[in-house]
């Protein structure tokens, strides 16, 4: 039992370092704001591990945007998973833009809202960016505790992808990143 515990205080401690990490070296948030960034308390439980199922989809589609930009992206695969007995099963997606960055070629987009969205956490939903690197044997690890805010939670003039509809989860994530609370007046 203390093993177990001292493995959470661990991942606790390096979640919070993430987290902190993340804060510290964010583009839009300057400063003096960055006292409102909020976190759920970090929890093991939504850290998952979920089958991957690639998918073939060579044509792509539009996904929206907060902005005039309408950027292209491909449906990669799906992942199933269950937290709280639920079984939810959410869409990997990678932008057509980044597959020719060769710095981000490997990065997957994650994009989701939940009953938390529009509550605890911003309302135009949350990302996370996992790494084809990362799928092994048909499992990926999905942490979401390290999920974020999209800029358009923080100010107006970008361009933040909208979660598609097949990426709402019917339950509460509380995990990751809250809603910013920097006051509006």
């Amino acid at each position: 039992f203390s093993n177990l515990n001292a493995q959470s205080e661990k991942y606790v401690a390096k979640i919070k370092a993430y987290q902190k990490k993340y804060v510290k070296e964010h583009e839009v948030v300057l400063k003096k704001d960055k006292e409102y960034f909020r976190f759920f308390p970090v929890d093991e439980k939504y850290k998952v591990v979920a089958s991957f199922k690639k998918l073939e989809d060579t044509v792509g589609f539009i996904m929206k945007t907060s902005g005039t930009k309408n950027p292209r992206y491909f449906r990669y695969g799906t992942i199933e998973f269950k937290l709280n007995d639920t079984t939810l099963k959410l869409t990997l997606y990678q932008s057509q833009q980044l597959m020719t960055d060769s710095t981000y070629k490997d990065y997957l987009f994650l994009p989701f809202t939940d009953l938390t969205s529009g509550e605890e956490s911003y309302g135009g939903g949350r990302y996370l960016d996992p790494r084809l690197t990362e799928i092994k044997d048909g499992l990926i690890i999905i942490d979401f505790n390290k999920v974020y805010n999209p800029y358009c939670a923080y100010s107006t003039g970008y361009n933040c992808p909208i979660p598609p509809r097949e990426n709402y989860i019917p339950v509460a994530i509380k995990a990751g990143e809250m809603d910013y609370a920097k006051p509006t007046h």
